[in-house]
């Protein structure tokens, strides 16, 4: 049995788990999905049956979140809402390692999704809880990728969808995605919490299903990619986990997963669960260097190129902060030409990602450097989306032509730039 309990250490009320919530209607803190009562799990058989139903044709079993449905909120009977999401490879990247100053270092690449980003984890259960719940329409707020990924989600499930986005911020690649799977969208002046405080208000009809990260379905969904990560890498639990910082429900979801193996005796101990956010962006990183568990300190005006991480008031940062206290983890900023020049070093690996995802390999080098990582530590890279996000980005860049949000130039350490004309001795130069 599951049920929704207040993260506030001073209110922990609990709700039943199909009370149609987003926060705690006494505190308004942030809601978890919990178990109740004692369900002891037999470690080797459930990683036994987890591995036998890759090889399974049932639509759960071919999903990377509910093949894991051990943990998640629901019953076998529910209809669950699926595009065989998850199951995202893990590939090893020597030339950003050695970019980093590590010795190893793997990519956990959820731009493998169907949408394009991991946000098809988490609304994969979201518009499912929405359906069962009888909710005739699923809102978002969205930089783009929420957008795309709920947009699909609300066609196969035949729901009417309505994004709101904020005007001329969004990357055509994502936009497209959203309109293309029949989404109404809304383009509204302002930034990302401008769009957010707009559909939260719209969201108290109760015929509207918010499916935001603050809605704590989604991280059920999101955790159980720490479930997929760990089984990868042979239950042996890397020393740290490098995440993007942007709304926080990636973080947040990572520690609630970790924290449910650990309980579980399924891995013996966490990762360290680093958080980047972009420097013109940081509000999460802000709170932590000053050691203020209290407040987070919004940004009215967040600036990054990296658009999905571009937002000043993370409704999910008490999620967030948990799990990097409870991993001794750590929260740094990363500045725009070196997400830029990380974001082209994971492309020479043959990986490629959407700008936001770069600040962890950005990141990781700037803890090396600090000796905050070990050259031979285990480190496991998150990258959210995928490359064809934001192809402006990656032209701008290697056409020295990237501008950041101050005006600044962006030079590119790694440019690549189209040869012009029909002289190809460059080439045979090269070969």
């Amino acid at each position: 049995m599951f049920i929704q309990r207040c993260i506030t250490p001073d209110c922990r009320a609990d709700y039943k788990i199909d009370d149609r919530l987003y926060v705690c209607p006494r505190c308004g803190g942030l809601l978890d999905i919990e178990r109740t009562g004692e369900i002891a799990f037999d470690p080797a058989a459930l990683r036994e049956l987890w591995r036998a139903r890759l090889t399974s044709r049932d639509a759960r079993d071919r999903s990377g979140v509910w093949r894991f449905r051990e943990f998640l909120p629901f019953n076998d009977e529910d209809p669950i809402v699926t595009l065989a999401e998850g199951n995202t490879p893990l590939y090893d990247a020597p030339r950003s390692a050695d970019y980093c100053g590590l010795r190893q270092l793997q990519l956990k690449h959820q731009g493998n999704n169907p949408t394009g980003s991991f946000k098809d984890t988490g609304m994969t259960v979201a518009v499912t809880q929405a359906r069962k719940l009888g909710a005739r329409l699923v809102a978002c707020a969205s930089t783009g990728n929420t957008a795309a990924s709920l947009a699909a989600y609300a066609a196969r499930a035949n729901l009417v969808c309505a994004i709101i986005v904020p005007s001329g911020q969004v990357s055509h690649a994502k936009l497209a995605q959203a309109l293309d799977y029949g989404a109404k969208v809304l383009e509204i002046d302002g930034n990302f919490d401008t769009c957010m405080s707009f559909i939260r208000e719209l969201s108290e009809d109760s015929a509207v299903y918010l499916v935001n990260s603050i809605n704590p379905f989604r991280i059920e969904g999101q955790k159980t990619v720490a479930f997929e990560l760990a089984e990868q890498l042979e239950w042996r639990v890397p020393d740290h986990l490098v995440v993007p910082g942007g709304n926080l429900g990636n973080s947040s979801a990572f520690g609630k997963g970790f924290r449910e193996l650990l309980q579980s005796g399924l891995i013996d101990r966490q990762p360290k669960i680093t958080v980047v956010q972009a420097v013109g962006a940081a509000p999460f990183a802000r709170l932590y260097s000053e050691h203020d568990d209290s407040n987070l300190i919004n940004e009215l005006d967040p600036k990054t190129l990296a658009s999905a991480i571009k937002i000043g008031a993370p409704v999910s940062w008490r999620k967030a902060l948990r799990a990097v206290h409870e991993t001794g983890g750590s929260v740094i900023t990363v500045t725009e030409q070196e997400i830029a020049d990380a974001k082209a070093m994971i492309g020479r690996d043959g990986i490629g990602c959407e700008p936001a995802s770069a600040t962890t390999v950005a990141g990781m080098r700037k803890l090396v450097a600090e000796g905050v990582i070990k050259a031979d530590e285990t480190v496991v890279g998150v990258l959210t989306g995928h490359l064809l996000k934001d192809t402006d980005y990656v032209m701008g860049y290697h056409g020295n032509t990237l501008v950041g949000p101050d005006g600044e130039q962006i030079r590119g350490r790694f440019t690549n730039a189209p040869i012009q004309g029909q002289d190809l001795q460059d080439l045979q130069n090269e070969s």
